[in-house]
């Protein structure tokens, strides 16, 4: 269980980061994790720009 936590939160840095690291992915035991990471990580980092953008649009500086 400690390794599939650690595998989704490396996929989630990973993702937020903007990469993603292949060998992990297709890791047969955590490979899922880190790709369920990679994609949560990949929104956040989304949803962040685009929050980010719609304030600057509105001309709200936060």
């Amino acid at each position: 269980m400690d390794d599939s936590l650690q595998a989704y939160t490396d996929g989630r840095t990973d993702g937020a980061a903007g990469r993603r690291d292949q060998e992990r992915a297709d890791h047969p035991e955590t490979g899922p994790d880190y790709r369920v990471g990679v994609v949560d990580g990949s929104v956040a980092a989304f949803q962040a720009e685009l929050v980010a953008e719609v304030r600057r649009l509105l001309g709200d500086a936060r």
